[in-house]
């Protein structure tokens, strides 16, 4: 983690760039501090890999670190699992079942997607963060906690707090200090670093020797504008991955929406990509189901 013109990462977080030493930076002094983080980027940025980062660096190191995906859970379900229930609290309740704020005591929650969250369950997680006591479903028992809170959003809070639908005093309790990801095609100088990491990590699992991607393989990923970010890119590489059939990555093994890209690197309309992509999708999809392997496919 020493910083220096030679670090590539931080933790699982890969990048050369200055805005990606920015980001170490800020990581390193911060770490110490229990204060809560707002983790803001476009989707595919690396948000959670940032909250991992922050807890691994951190004293709470040893504690568990705990994420909960918001947009994921149904309404009626994401309190009792941030807050857990006790036994009868509703059908099916037929156990005492603790929460995640219970089972990351002493270490940290992670609150991905956070502003998917009800109004009414942002109303009693800003109580267990005021008050760090939480009361399960069910119980008027209240429950000391000592988590760090790292959220994450890809979001405009502010603008959900003008609307009304986003708690503005939740929103200043989460953002005490704030961590922007840099979109992809904002760091350009990481995509060929991020491909080559992403083929070193698929050789080793697929047991194949890949050697690189060929020049104009390189040329068409650095137009491309990257959408979905660092988690397009590294399914874009194992898309080619499995089709490629020689020791490099040519263009013809990428995705369609990268071949098909224009001139400024924006991809086409979805139902173009779909029409003239349905066969190689059937094709990856079998490819990807064995392992890569040609004969089961």
């Amino acid at each position: 983690r020493k910083l220096s013109l030679q670090l590539q990462r931080y933790g699982e977080i890969i990048g050369n760039s200055e805005p990606m030493k920015r980001i170490y930076a800020l990581i390193e002094s911060i770490k110490n501090y229990e204060t809560s983080v707002l983790i803001v980027g476009e989707t595919g940025t690396g948000k959670e890999l940032v909250a991992r980062a922050l807890h691994n660096a951190s004293p709470r190191r040893n504690k568990p670190f705990m994420p909960v995906n918001c947009s994921a859970l149904p309404e009626n379900l994401i309190e009792s699992e941030l807050f857990g229930y006790v036994k009868g609290a509703f059908t099916g309740a037929t156990e005492n079942r603790p929460g995640r704020f219970q089972v990351a005591n002493g270490g940290t929650l992670f609150l991905d997607e956070i502003g998917t969250l009800a109004m009414s369950t942002q109303v009693k997680l800003l109580r267990a963060l005021q008050q760090r006591v939480i009361e399960p479903v069910g119980s008027s028992k209240q429950i000391p906690i000592d988590v760090r809170i790292l959220s994450a959003t890809n979001r405009d809070l502010a603008e959900l707090v003008a609307k009304d639908e986003f708690r503005d005093d939740l929103f200043y309790r989460l953002k005490v200090l704030k961590i922007t990801l840099p979109p992809l095609r904002e760091r350009p100088e990481d995509i060929l670093l991020l491909a080559d990491h992403f083929v070193t990590r698929l050789n080793r699992y697929y047991n194949k020797s890949i050697v690189g991607l060929s020049p104009s393989a390189k040329e068409m990923l650095m137009r491309y504008l990257w959408p979905g970010n660092v988690r397009e890119l590294e399914n874009a590489i194992e898309h080619a991955f499995v089709l490629a059939t020689g020791a490099l990555l040519e263009v013809q093994h990428f995705p369609p929406e990268m071949r098909l890209a224009d001139e400024q690197g924006v991809p086409p309309p979805p139902s173009v990509e779909e029409n003239l992509g349905e066969t190689e999708e059937e094709i990856r999809r079998a490819l990807l189901a064995t392992h890569g392997n040609v004969s089961k496919a």
